[in-house]
């Protein structure tokens, strides 16, 4: 079923994925400027499941128009409208794909065919739009896709959305984490998420003077001269007069042998301790390393957790518009990016591909050019990068 070439459209509006800050904000874009053309925007909740239910008659298509209700899941109190203002998701947001058995993926497809969708606005990151577009592809759907994760590792656009909060969050915490470091003479190592991108560890790590930062594109691995180096600018800190210091670490470092740590500053803390052990024995005037007290703090999900900043919201929002604007001129499989100061959109199939090859390949579709003004503005300053 299909309404093009009416005044009318049925769209629908999804996130999937990890939540993040700005999510609410895209969704109100949307529906205020679907609401202006007369559309109705049907808000699908937890991702594609939500499809699921619809066909297994859990929602009525009416019980999810959101320009029904004033878009008010909860953005409507009293006239107030506060649904950019809130972090998390409203329609609720997964991060599983699309399910393996066949008759899962006939219920996603039902789902869709009963809502009678012209378009479907799929805000996830490079996971969620990789599997999504498998469905994409069998149903034959109109997409737009708007780019949304805290590790900015979507390709081809240099802002997604909740990436600055997040960038925010994490500098805080190091701000906060420096006056207790420095009252204890502590080495504070703070891990962030990322996954296997180190924009966030990067930005925060600059912006939250930190004096070492370990990125997966730099740093693939914690080895003995990764640890050594580490150890170095604590002693040239110490030598300069600084009894303590702040260790930016992505989640996406992998421990000596390759492997996944789920507590990675856990296992740099033991092999710094465990390195200074070492060096006091066989160096003693660098014992004074020895008796240095290293702690980690594992930021976790409170980096989802806040409010978006001005700068999410205004993305946000810019993102919903523009995906609007493409539905109503009919430009479908299209992803919407920034780049050069300025929204554009972008062929979404060739997109997919490279995030598929790079999924296959294991590597990230979008990592830190490791030549690249942030790192050489991070050396600059003197902190620390090293290279496994």
């Amino acid at each position: 079923m299909t309404n093009q070439g009416l005044l009318t459209k049925r769209i629908g509006i999804l996130t999937s994925g990890g939540d993040c800050p700005g999510l609410n904000a895209v969704v109100r874009a949307v529906v205020k400027a679907s609401r202006l053309k007369g559309w109705d925007v049907y808000g699908i909740p937890y991702g594609t499941d939500g499809f699921v239910d619809i066909a297994r008659g859990k929602y009525q298509p009416e019980e999810l128009i959101l320009t029904r209700h004033g878009y008010n899941l909860p953005g409507l109190l009293k006239g107030l409208d506060v649904l950019q203002f809130l972090s998390g998701s409203v329609l609720g947001s997964l991060s599983r794909g699309h399910p393996d058995q066949p008759n899962l993926t006939e219920d996603i497809l039902q789902g869709y065919k009963i809502l009678g969708l012209d378009a479907l606005i799929v805000v996830g990151g490079d996971g969620s739009l990789d599997l999504i577009y498998d469905l994409v592809e069998r149903g034959n759907w109109n997409i737009i896709a708007v780019p949304k994760t805290i590790d900015n590792d979507v390709p081809f656009t240099e802002l997604a959305v909740g990436f600055t909060t997040a960038v925010d969050i994490v500098t805080q915490a190091l701000y906060d984490l420096t006056f207790t470091a420095a009252s204890h003479e502590r080495v504070m190592i703070v891990q962030v998420m990322g996954r296997d991108a180190g924009h966030l560890a990067l930005h925060a790590g600059i912006a939250g003077g930190a004096d070492v930062i370990l990125i997966p594109e730099l740093t693939p691995l914690i080895n003995a001269p990764v640890v050594a180096g580490c150890c170095q600018q604590l002693s040239h800190l110490r030598s300069q007069g600084r009894q303590f210091a702040l260790i930016v670490i992505c989640e996406g470092v992998r421990n000596e042998q390759g492997a996944k740590e789920k507590y990675i500053g856990d296992y740099l803390a033991e092999k710094i301790e465990a390195f200074c052990e070492n060096l006091c024995i066989t160096n003693p005037e660098y014992c004074y390393l020895n008796a240095m007290d290293v702690r980690c703090t594992n930021l976790g999900h409170l980096q989802r957790s806040r409010p978006p900043l001005a700068l999410d919201r205004l993305l946000a929002t810019l993102y919903g518009i523009k995906a609007v604007e493409l539905i109503a001129e009919g430009e479908y499989d299209q992803v919407v990016v920034w780049q050069e100061g300025q929204v554009q959109s972008l062929e979404l199939k060739p997109i997919i591909d490279i995030i598929r090859q790079c999924h296959q390949d294991n590597i990230c579709p979008n990592p830190v050019d490791t030549q690249g003004f942030m790192v050489k503005t991070a050396r600059s300053l003197g902190i620390y990068l090293v290279s496994a």
